[in-house]
């Protein structure tokens, strides 16, 4: 479930040389020359082969000699990216100023209803972090505004309708400035409210009960490193789960709220290689307790109204699965992705069985027939309805079907239930449920996302198939054709926002389209597939501005993420904004190895496939330029984390392909992150980046590290890294690779290699957020002017 207040994140935390601002240096006729650290070249083996790696005292965090040597080298690397680009200020001014301009100054969550409440949180003028609050559905129902919600006063009790619940201002005060919520989960009651806050000198979640009546922190539980949360005992017992010092969650704890007693161990997992989770069903009656390594996985069941009585084994499986599990009028419901009878699947699907089932083992039916032409990507449940996203090929679909299921009929084609479809805009790429909170309420809140429309947030009414567009970035002023991104929030009518449309079907109208607010009117999407090396159709989704695309003269930028099964995240985004207005094409490489394509698609891209995620994205790159969308030099390519492994890849093996490249926490030195991780890695890691213990893992993970295969004599493009200490993989990756490749590739300062050091940045830090963005964009005009 998600969390009811999205992830609160801090000013930025700088790193420990990072307080240094290198001074305006005066603009120089010798191109300023980059830094050369220091080598000191030590020798590994491993299996059958041996290498040298003169960088390695940068990883050394605990060698003083080498972190001071370090740190005089970042003081180095933040005085040459400011000279490099010197002369691009009034440029990132004039980027900040734009991009600023388009978020919306509404900064409130759509109110969201649970039980008798809405929530939502909102940020107070002048204040850096949100606060919590709630009011009473029924109170005063004229005040109730998505744009106002705090608005209203009950003159009978004498009291404000609205009620703040956490002010995160007086967070930060508490753990040091810095509040960054991860777990938030309301009591079914809604008398208390559990949360974990990070607490940066301990580097871990602090678990925090907060009675909603009083406003007071309870004294217990107490408890450091906490990793999930569920409440049980209708608000009366609060589960969660606890990491050992790897992070792995590993121990399950259950504190009866109000009670001196020691919190009761349910569950310790004593093998390094198993990690636990836990989860509520969406009714509150169980608690669901997964555990899973590279064996196994299991889920278990505890009875959520005596969370002491133990637990009940329902699901097992060989390997890592996807399970999820529900409860629903006496039948439990397991999505999942587990092989059948032996057989890996390439999709989900969804299984039930009785919960007083007394077979052993338990059995389990399928509830639809598999259709190829319709793929369940995800579900969710109300106590009325069943709503499911599918996938047909490429594009997304939402539909609900009514509950309770027919029972004693065996699997059933999903078109015999009579699916109720939301009508949906074109391109969308992304359907996200909301939090959904109230198992009982008629109405299942979603975000819509799509490449050339804002992101919407709709409130989705199940029992007739009412759908209303409740928060969308502004879009049009006054209903006037004005290009997105001049107008306020408070010039957006509230018809605007507050369409409602009965069309059962998914086919969307002119007048849906108009709806929905999409900016297609200006920017056009395309999409296409392109033939890999192997002959595989690789989906590559293009977007322009139809005001200033030129034929063979745009510059492009291609963005590639491609692992863990994850889409590749094509929403608009405002500061892509500034490049299609300046005649950029922003294109999209759905690569092996991400999500969208099942399960098949995942693993043709990972371990000793990787490769194939480097190859699709070169092939994607080279089409652009082939069929002249893109000019044979102005093409940029942008990857973060693990998708920054598949451009610095394909940089290696075609570095005249591309002009520029932005990198945003990369994954480089995969070789000696996976031999020796500074940061503890996950058994998922190992599964999607390949175990270096088994020999041909290794020979794969050596094709592919960007760290090891940098090509000698050879021009790279101009590249901006942005990295931290603060991140899955450290600082010291990216320096190593910047200092590498400047050692062996020829230097042009017209194509620099750049380290920029920041830190987490996040959304809930505009200012920051804008700061870097028109610092990345800055860097991308220059280079292609360059």
């Amino acid at each position: 479930m998600l969390h009811l207040v999205k992830p609160l994140r801090p000013q930025l935390r700088r790193l420990r040389w990072a307080h240094f601002k290198a001074p305006k240096l005066p603009k120089a006729d010798a191109p300023p020359k980059p830094p050369n650290p220091p080598q000191k070249p030590e020798s590994f083996t491993f299996h059958d082969h041996t290498w040298e790696d003169q960088y390695s005292w940068m990883s050394k965090l605990n060698d003083k000699v080498a972190m001071r040597h370090m740190d005089m080298y970042m003081e180095q690397e933040d005085k040459y990216t400011e000279a490099v680009m010197y002369g691009t200020d009034r440029l990132q001014s004039k980027l900040q100023s734009e991009m600023a301009s388009r978020f919306a100054f509404d900064l409130s969550t759509p109110p969201l209803r649970f039980g008798p409440w809405l929530y939502y949180r909102r940020v107070e003028e002048g204040k850096q972090f949100p606060v919590l609050c709630r009011r009473l559905a029924s109170l005063h129902d004229e005040f109730i505004s998505h744009n106002s919600p705090s608005a209203g006063f009950d003159f009978t009790s004498g009291k404000r309708i609205e009620q703040k619940l956490i002010d995160y201002n007086q967070e930060a005060q508490r753990f040091g400035g810095y509040a960054y919520e991860e777990l938030s989960e309301v009591s079914p009651d809604h008398r208390f409210i559990a949360y974990t806050m990070y607490d940066k000198d301990k580097d871990l979640f602090r678990l925090c009960v907060r009675n909603l009546n009083s406003g007071a922190l309870c004294s217990k539980p107490q408890a450091e490193r906490v990793s999930n949360l569920a409440w049980a005992k209708d608000g009366q017992a609060l589960l969660y789960v606890v990491t050992d010092q790897n992070k792995r969650p590993y121990r399950i704890y259950c504190s009866m709220i109000g009670s001196t007693d020691d919190d009761v161990l349910i569950l310790e997992e004593s093998d390094n290689n198993v990690f636990v989770n836990i989860r509520h069903s969406k009714d509150f009656r169980f608690v669901t307790v997964n555990t899973f390594s590279t064996a196994s996985s299991k889920v278990f069941l505890i009875n959520a109204a005596d969370p002491l009585s133990g637990l009940s084994l329902v699901w097992q499986c060989e390997g890592i699965a996807h399970c999820i599990l529900e409860h629903h009028q006496g039948y439990l419901f397991l999505f999942t992705d587990a092989a059948k009878e032996g057989q890996s699947v390439d999709n989900h699907y969804l299984l039930r069985s009785p919960v007083d089932s007394s077979s052993s083992p338990r059995r389990w039916e399928d509830v639809f027939i598999n259709d190829p032409d319709w793929v369940v990507e995800d579900v969710d449940f109300s106590h009325t309805h069943l709503v499911l996203t599918l996938r047909e090929g490429r594009n997304f679909r939402l539909c609900s079907v009514a509950l309770p299921l027919p029972a004693g009929k065996g699997p059933v084609q999903l078109k015999e239930l009579h699916p109720q479809f939301l009508p949906l805009p074109k391109y969308v790429s992304q359907i996200s449920p909301g939090p959904n909170y109230d198992y009982h309420s008629s109405k299942m809140r979603l975000t819509i996302s799509s490449p050339v429309m804002p992101d919407a947030v709709v409130d989705y009414d199940l029992s007739n198939g009412n759908w209303k567009i409740i928060q969308q970035q502004n879009i049009l002023h006054e209903r006037t054709r004005v290009l997105y991104g001049t107008a306020s929030s408070a010039s957006i009518r509230e018809e605007t926002l507050s369409t409602e449309n009965l069309n059962s079907t998914n086919e969307v109208s002119p007048d849906d389209e108009q709806l929905w607010n999409d900016l297609s009117e200006f920017y056009a999407c395309e999409q296409y597939d392109v033939s890999s090396y192997d002959g595989v159709l690789v989906p590559l989704t293009v977007v322009y501005s139809r005001k200033n695309k030129k034929e063979d003269q745009n510059p492009g930028l291609l963005h590639v993420h491609g692992a863990y099964g994850e889409l590749l995240d094509k929403r608009w985004r405002s500061e892509l904004k500034s490049l299609l207005d300046r005649g950029w094409i922003v294109a999209y490489a759905d690569v092996r190895g991400g999500g969208g394509g099942g399960k098949k698609w995942h693993h043709d891209g990972r371990c000793t496939k990787k490769i194939n995620s480097i190859k699709d994205f070169v092939s994607c790159a080279k089409f652009l330029v082939d069929k002249e969308i893109v000019h044979e030099n102005k093409l940029a390519c942008c990857g973060y984390s693990a998708g920054g492994l598949a451009v610095a890849s394909a940089i290696n093996q075609c570095p005249y392909l591309f002009s520029a490249a932005v990198l945003k926490v990369p994954f480089l030195d995969a070789t000696n992150t996976l031999l020796y991780p500074i940061i503890p890695l996950t058994a998922v890691d190992y599964e999607e980046f390949g175990y270096p213990g088994d020999i041909n893992d290794f020979h794969a993970i050596r094709d592919y590290s960007p760290y090891d295969n940098i090509q000698k004599d050879v021009l790279y493009p101009a590249v901006l890294i942005s990295s931290s200490f603060n991140t899955r993989f450290g600082v010291w990756e990216a320096a190593k690779w910047v200092a590498r490749v400047r050692e062996r590739t020829i230097y042009d300062p017209k194509r620099p290699i750049l380290l920029n050091l920041t830190t987490d940045i996040v959304e809930e830090n505009r200012y920051l957020q804008c700061k870097e963005s028109a610092l990345e964009t800055a860097f991308l005009i220059k280079a292609m002017e360059s």
